[in-house]
């Protein structure tokens, strides 16, 4: 575009275009409302960078076009945070908040006034300033060593890229998803049959640490930032006194801080703020876990000093999880792909903890006999860990006579053969050509953890099935384009995409080959160990009770689970069509040591430099085992950044807690 407009003309034009592109961006990415088609947004979108490319000197440090994303990494590096991002002691209940507050009374005085504000359930990142120009940004990682994130939080719309006054900060933040942008992002993604985001912390997390920054101006982030980690927010040097005067200065400069928050003082004050914070938390934009007290004046902060790793000045509340009432309207039966039926309950709509719930797990038929939950019951319902909705309990002081006792069925709803009970409290359909299990057997086959066939979702697995494209998993690699294009909602583009993905899982290795299977009681951590011990596919059809039950992971039942399975002859013909299709019927992973021989350890957090999958594959490799859970069995606790309940539990048992750089040393490193 050349420059052919007056100057001031271009500027209001560019100023126009700015607040314009900004608006529908928000209203689509955000509020799931677009005002405009696409190709609308778009050609405003391209208008306004022509306008910034002809009048670079116009451009705004805060410009809609510097926040779509550049080209994607190929990783994160690490970053060492100037100032530690610690950590609060969480409380809860009053008895332990008011022990706190009287510590602190007793250290400081009664007349110290506090800061009350919500805990925002997202991510912790630094947000770095030289010159008012946002130069680096952090996650909070292990709390000293994060991971740079720099160009994926430029795309976030809450974070200033240049500050109203030229001063060299360093402030803290946390990133997190509204509500309306979380059920935004799934409604998209239920459109093109993706799986569903759990939940918006998690939601947040796993697009601030996408590779293509692209992906994270997508999902409409947001921060509020909280706190002041290093540097001076006045350019002759000089600090606030207090919290909520530092707050203030931050919003002064640009910053979106929190809102909701109080200065007050007193137990009875502090007690009334969680308590109103607590009932209104479920009626707020953002998901909020708990609210955060901590001393207001800085220098009352410095008198109480600092713990081994969390502050004396400051502790978190923490909420019990959310619990709602609902009406039971029906249960309904899913078919998994190891023929066990699990019921489902189908409920009035409820909000729970930032989504809105309708569907809950019951789990099997003992659970619904032992609390005699009935259809057209009141249920209490809440999500375990924040995350799966399950049923409580019934109400059946509410019942009105016409509710009706539930019975598991006696045929299976996909396909009508008898079901039978097993030794394991399942109802279970044990025909081998079930529908509902064969589409479950491949939408597991092509999971992440498995062959990791991306596009391969529910919704492209039951129109390949319905159209007779496929019947098994081994049926895949036979797919071509021509067999895909065509099918409701895929495309000649979306074809070729899902069978590049299916061509590339072919590389996969017998470990996850192992685990795709699907093989009862066969985990990630279970087909694994015995791909190390069996080496290649073809020694599964050999291979012992007696050998297996040698293997660590590897109890009685599981080992007859094996040799069950690869007794058949449809397991040899399957996996000789895995071969003539090419996959790699051999272990990739080898192991490099023993260091961690007979070790069990456990992840929680977010590591600084590696995923936990990545952390996994580390710690087989030196002869290891990864665990999920903490137990008395437990060695270790590899710990990172935002560890939640599996911390707790290590600490009541005293199980040893290390960090990613003590795993490390310990393996040579």
């Amino acid at each position: 575009m050349e420059r052919n407009i007056p100057l001031n003309e271009a500027e209001a034009m560019l100023r126009k275009l700015e607040k314009e592109v900004a608006h529908h961006s928000r209203l689509y990415y955000i509020y799931d409302k677009p005002e405009i088609s696409d190709y609308e947004y778009d050609a405003m979108f391209r208008r306004l960078q022509e306008l910034e490319e002809a009048y670079p000197e116009l451009k705004s440090p805060n410009s809609p076009t510097l926040r779509v994303g550049g080209d994607p990494l190929t990783g994160f590096e690490s970053v060492e945070h100037t100032v530690p991002m610690g950590s609060l002691t969480d409380v809860f209940d009053f008895e332990e908040l008011d022990a706190f507050i009287a510590k602190a009374e007793a250290a400081v005085g009664k007349e110290a006034y506090f800061s009350a504000e919500p805990k925002i359930d997202g991510l912790s990142v630094a947000l770095t300033y030289e010159k008012g120009r946002f130069v680096r940004g952090a996650t909070r990682g292990n709390g000293t060593v994060g991971e740079d994130v720099t160009e994926n939080l430029r795309t976030v719309s809450g974070i200033p890229l240049m500050l109203a006054e030229p001063l060299d900060v360093t402030v803290r933040g946390e990133v997190y998803m509204s509500r309306a942008s979380f059920e935004a992002q799934n409604r998209r993604r239920a459109e093109k049959g993706e799986a569903l985001m759990a939940n918006p912390r998690n939601a947040a997390a796993g697009s601030l640490r996408q590779l293509d920054s692209k992906i994270t101006a997508s999902r409409g982030l947001d921060i509020f930032v909280f706190n002041l980690q290093a540097g001076s927010l006045y350019l002759d040097g000089r600090a606030e006194d207090s919290h909520t005067a530092t707050l203030n200065r931050l919003e002064e400069l640009g910053f979106t801080v929190l809102r909701r928050r109080e200065r007050i003082r007193g137990a009875e004050e502090i007690k009334r703020y969680v308590r109103e914070l607590g009932e209104a938390r479920t009626e707020l934009e953002y998901d909020t876990d708990g609210a955060v007290i901590k001393l207001d004046s800085i220098e009352l902060r410095r008198r109480m000093g600092e713990g081994t790793t969390t502050p004396n000045w400051a502790v978190a509340f923490k909420y019990p999880p959310e619990e709602k009432e609902a009406k039971l309207l029906d249960i309904t039966v899913q078919v998994g792909r190891t023929g066990v039926l699990t019921p489902n309950a189908v409920l009035t709509p409820v909000r729970l903890a930032g989504t809105t719930v309708s569907r809950a797990t019951l789990h099997n038929g003992d659970f619904i006999a032992e609390r005699d939950i009935r259809i057209g019951d009141t249920v209490i319902v809440r999500k375990a860990g924040e995350i799966i909705p399950e049923i409580v309990k019934s109400l059946p002081e509410k019942r009105e006579g016409g509710e009706i006792p539930y019975v598991m069925p006696h045929t299976c709803p996909s396909c009508g053969e008898p079901t039978v009970r097993d030794e394991e409290a399942a109802v279970r359909c044990k025909n081998p050509d079930c529908p509902a299990q064969r589409a479950r057997q491949i939408e597991h086959f092509a999971t992440k953890a498995a062959m990791d066939i991306e596009g391969l979702g529910p919704r492209v697995v039951e129109l390949l099935l319905a159209e007779g494209k496929i019947s098994d998993t081994a049926d895949l690699y036979g797919l071509k384009p021509e067999d895909i294009s065509g099918l409701p909602g895929l495309g000649e583009k979306s074809a070729i995409k899902l069978c590049k993905a299916i061509e590339s899982s072919k590389n996969a290795g017998l470990e996850k080959l192992l685990y795709a299977l699907g093989i009862r009681q066969v985990g990630e951590v279970a087909a694994a160990a015995v791909a190390k011990k069996a080496g290649e596919l073809f020694r599964m059809f050999e291979i012992t009770r007696e050998e297996l039950c040698e293997i660590g992971d590897i109890g009685e039942i599981t080992a007859d689970n094996i040799v069950s399975y690869f007794a058949t002859e449809h397991a040899r013909a399957r996996a000789e069509r895995f071969r003539d299709a090419g996959l790699l019927l051999t272990a990739k992973e080898k192991p490099v040591g023993d260091a961690l021989a007979g070790k069990i350890i456990v992840i929680t957090g977010t590591l600084p430099t590696m995923s936990r999958d990545e952390a996994k594959k580390l710690i087989v490799a030196h002869g290891g085992k990864a665990s999920s859970s903490v137990s008395k069995k437990t060695d270790y606790l590899l710990c990172g950044a935002d560890a939640g309940s599996k911390l707790a539990e290590a600490q009541r048992l005293g199980t040893p807690v290390i960090t990613e750089d003590e795993l490390k040393k310990m393996l040579g490193l």
